[in-house]
């Protein structure tokens, strides 16, 4: 392990965790390939992290000893399990969603009328999470409490670096998964009566899936949907909420919310790192990386690069799309964006329409979350 003198950063550094993006501007700008104590690498340049998600012979995303299906595979490996998995994602499956995902969002929001000051994430942005992800995989709505108690110790455990209580919550995921599995398997359940039942269906090269390979899928799932989710509709309102104009011209037209959300969260990334392997010994920004060693795509700091996005602070709808890399880019490209990206747009909609004029409630502070997470982790907001 590399002597903590010789890092170039520490993420967990208390004056990085009190205001992360600045922390990760600063880094960009004077430290684009940072090592840190464990020797491990960030990237924080919009060239050097889109070199790596182009390059996957290079860099790898066999990165843990834990089965991680497929976001831990690489091609070929890779392959089937993706083409798998991406009609979960499909435009029929984003169709067939869609009034569910909109039943749950105004029913939240409609609980939120007349009240004079709202902690958003609490009572909107996190059970909204929680019920849609539940609602999608077919697990029954008394899970939520459960997974958002697991997605809370998670990201806790992560913070500290505690293998022992990640091993543990890795195991009381899989032991969900098995309860589920279980009630599926009882007689006279229909083949394709939710997805965790089809997942239970699916094959590849001939076999079923094992077990262990649906919860890593539905692990994947739950971990990339309910934290990324809930902090994405934290990180909109808040803009929104501070941009009275934009609000009201979303209100009237909504059908500029899929471009507005992108641009809102390309400003302020929901989803904060992943992670890469070095295959072979490779040279990026002037520093050599060697084999083996772990690269963090840090997309928080890339997606303000004002190489690719001038005056990034500001909210543009000239900006374009493909140089966002709010859902990655290359094989790996998130396989749940268009789900996503219906989400957001159906949630924050139903807000909008549910609100007269959000703003943030005065005497209230507005609680940044802290590493592993982005956006807040209290947002206190008025005008419902």
């Amino acid at each position: 392990m590399m002597s903590s003198t010789l890092a170039d950063w520490d993420i967990r550094n208390p004056d990085v965790l009190a205001d992360q993006r600045s922390a990760y501007d600063r880094m960009r700008e004077q430290c684009p390939v940072a090592r840190d104590g464990q020797g491990h690498w960030t990237l924080f340049r919009h060239a050097d992290v889109l070199r790596v998600l182009l390059d996957h012979q290079t860099f790898s995303n066999q990165v843990s000893r834990h089965v991680s299906v497929p976001n831990g595979m690489d091609p070929p490996e890779h392959t089937p399990f993706r083409q798998l998995i991406e009609p979960y994602f499909s435009a029929q499956r984003v169709a067939w969603f869609k009034p569910v995902c909109r039943a749950i969002a105004d029913e939240l929001a409609q609980a939120l009328r007349g009240q004079q000051q709202v902690d958003l994430m609490a009572d909107f942005a996190l059970p909204f999470a929680l019920r849609a992800q539940c609602a999608f995989m077919g697990w029954p709505q008394e899970l939520q409490q459960p997974l958002g108690q697991w997605a809370s110790q998670n990201q806790q455990a992560t913070l500290q670096q505690d293998r022992t209580a990640l091993a543990r919550l890795a195991a009381e995921f899989e032991n969900i998964v098995t309860e589920q599995l279980t009630v599926r398997r009882q007689p006279g359940v229909a083949a394709d009566a939710d997805i965790t039942t089809e997942l239970m269906h699916e094959q590849i090269a001939g076999r079923s899936l094992s077990d262990m390979e649906i919860a890593s899928i539905l692990r994947n799932w739950t971990v990339g949907e309910v934290g990324t989710l809930a902090s994405a509709i934290g990180i909109i309102a808040h803009f929104l909420a501070g941009e009275p104009a934009l609000q009201q011209l979303l209100r009237e037209q909504p059908d500029k919310l899929y471009y507005a959300n992108d641009e809102i969260q390309r400003m302020h990334n929901p989803l904060l790192e992943n992670r890469r392997r070095a295959v072979c010994p490779v040279e990026i920004g002037g520093r050599q990386i060697a084999a083996g060693e772990r690269v963090y795509l840090n997309w928080v700091a890339v997606n303000r690069d004002p190489e690719v996005f001038p005056e990034p602070e500001r909210f543009s709808w000239e900006r374009n799309p493909q140089d966002n890399l709010l859902y990655g880019a290359g094989v790996h490209v998130c396989p749940g964006a268009p789900m996503a990206r219906m989400e957001l747009v159906e949630v924050i909609d139903s807000l909008l329409q549910h609100s007269r004029n959000l703003e943030l409630a005065t005497g209230q502070e507005q609680v940044l979350a802290q590493y592993p997470a982005t956006g807040y982790a209290q947002l206190w907001l008025s005008g419902f």
